[in-house]
């Protein structure tokens, strides 16, 4: 379970990442978030599959 709760944890500071990036106008910082959360998003399904197979 650590390692869903590490992928969700980095998927969420990508979404504030991502809003900070939108408030202060900085738009590489808003890409760096959306890029975050789609890295977490893909190690959530893989965690998904790998239980799958469990």
């Amino acid at each position: 379970m650590s390692e869903k709760a590490k992928h969700k944890g980095e998927e969420l500071g990508g979404k504030v990442k991502e809003g900070v990036g939108k408030v202060t106008d900085n738009e590489r910082l808003e890409a760096e978030g959306r890029a975050d959360q789609t890295k977490a998003n893909l190690k959530q399904a893989g965690d998904d599959v790998k239980d799958a197979f469990r």
